[in-house]
């Protein structure tokens, strides 16, 4: 079990930094007091235990702030607590200057959380001396004045380096038919329309892409081949850059005719490249089943069973 304390001045991004730690894998709680930190460690280990995973699963990241009464004062005796338990911690303080929180504020027009009988200038100046013990305790900071959404997660994609990137996507590779209309999640879509459709080979028709017959019949092409490969390297190009954008999942559609024969082939292909890769993968085969024909010789089959 890893905990990361994620404190700092209020309005300086706490609660999205929770939310981007998050989508990256980690077990996030908000608002959370010092004093719950040791009974909630028992509790995560007990259900570790009993879920037989590994105690190095687990990341927790806790928001703690001014919003707890005596939240620095607390903090102390709990992080002597984990240390002497071998849990290791750190403190992610996010700061921002006065003239941003200022900003943010009467944009939100939520109240400073020690602004009761202050203005927002006391209540932040306040607050800064109030965390200074903690700020130096901090084993990373991070300047939240000028970054937008996608900085803030690029550097905590930098801080936190044990997280790969290839497990931050889901990337769905999805056969479809065009007679059944384009998927509507589909990020990118290919249309292999162009390949020679094994539909017209009377032999090849009750079968479907994941058959070596109709495998061995489109491989006999150069076209089909060269496609594929060229499609994977842009994929391998490409899927880097909607990681770095912050994309959780990655949607490609494969489309044919029908969706039996070339798009779920083709989309085999794609997703054996991609596994290879690293990624998280999941194949998805839409229409493969709803070939009326197919559904007809299905019929005739179970007939010709049970008669």
């Amino acid at each position: 079990m890893n905990i990361t304390i994620v404190t700092g001045l209020s309005g300086s991004g706490k609660s999205l930094t929770a939310n981007l730690l998050e989508d990256m894998g980690f077990f996030c709680i908000d608002n959370m007091p010092p004093q719950l930190i040791a009974e909630l460690t028992r509790v995560l280990a007990e259900w570790q235990a009993t879920a037989e995973r590994s105690a190095t699963d687990m990341c927790l990241a806790l928001v703690m702030d001014t919003r707890t009464p005596g939240f620095v004062k607390h903090l102390h005796p709990v992080l002597d607590h984990l240390r002497d338990s071998n849990v290791p911690v750190r403190i992610l303080f996010l700061e921002t200057s006065d003239a941003a929180l200022i900003s943010r504020y009467n944009q939100s027009r939520r109240d400073h959380p020690l602004a009761h009988g202050r203005s927002l200038s006391e209540a932040i100046a306040s607050e800064r001396e109030m965390l200074a013990p903690v700020k130096a305790l901090a084993t990373d900071i991070i300047d939240t004045t000028s970054l937008s959404r996608h900085d803030l997660r690029q550097r905590l994609q930098q801080l936190f380096s044990h997280t790969e990137l290839r497990d931050e996507i889901t990337i769905f590779v999805q056969s479809f038919g065009f007679k059944y209309g384009i998927p509507p999640d589909a990020d990118i879509v290919c249309d292999v329309r162009f390949l020679p459709n094994p539909h017209y080979i009377d032999h090849l028709r009750p079968l479907s892409g994941l058959d070596q017959p109709v495998i061995d019949f489109l491989k006999q092409y150069p076209e089909a081949d060269e496609y594929l490969e060229r499609q994977c390297e842009l994929f391998d190009y490409t899927i880097p850059f909607y990681i770095r954008e912050g994309k959780q999942r990655l949607n490609i559609g494969i489309g044919c005719t029908g969706g039996r024969h070339r798009s779920v082939m083709s989309a085999e292909r794609i997703a054996d490249h991609l596994k290879q890769s690293g990624y998280n993968v999941i194949v998805l085969h839409r229409d493969l089943h709803r070939d009326v024909r197919q559904r007809q010789i299905d019929a005739m089959e179970a007939t010709e069973l049970y008669s």
